[in-house]
């Protein structure tokens, strides 16, 4: 497992270093996604799918047909995870 140190700069933005880049395999424009976890942590995940890009490969559902597959998983794990929240709070 690798692990590095960034600094958040004035504008929110980090810099991923070179072994890390490799080890994602993104290079310059491509775009990484941020999760947290269940336990708190971030993980950071290559994003280079979308459903144009499966297209063929899998169906895509009615209306998703412009729509980044990365962004829904995304919006799937941020609904997930405040459902999970609002139930904590709850009990």
């Amino acid at each position: 497992m690798h692990s590095a140190t960034c600094t958040i700069t004035s504008k929110g933005q980090v810099t991923l270093p070179k072994k890390i880049r490799k080890q994602l395999g993104v290079d310059v424009g491509d775009k990484v996604t941020f999760v947290v976890n269940s336990s708190g942590g971030v993980e950071v995940r290559p994003r280079k799918y979308s459903f144009e890009d499966l297209q063929g490969i899998v169906p895509t559902p009615p209306g998703m047909e412009h729509r980044d597959f990365d962004e829904v998983i995304e919006e799937a794990i941020l609904e997930d995870f405040a459902r999970q929240t609002a139930e904590l709070m709850a009990e």
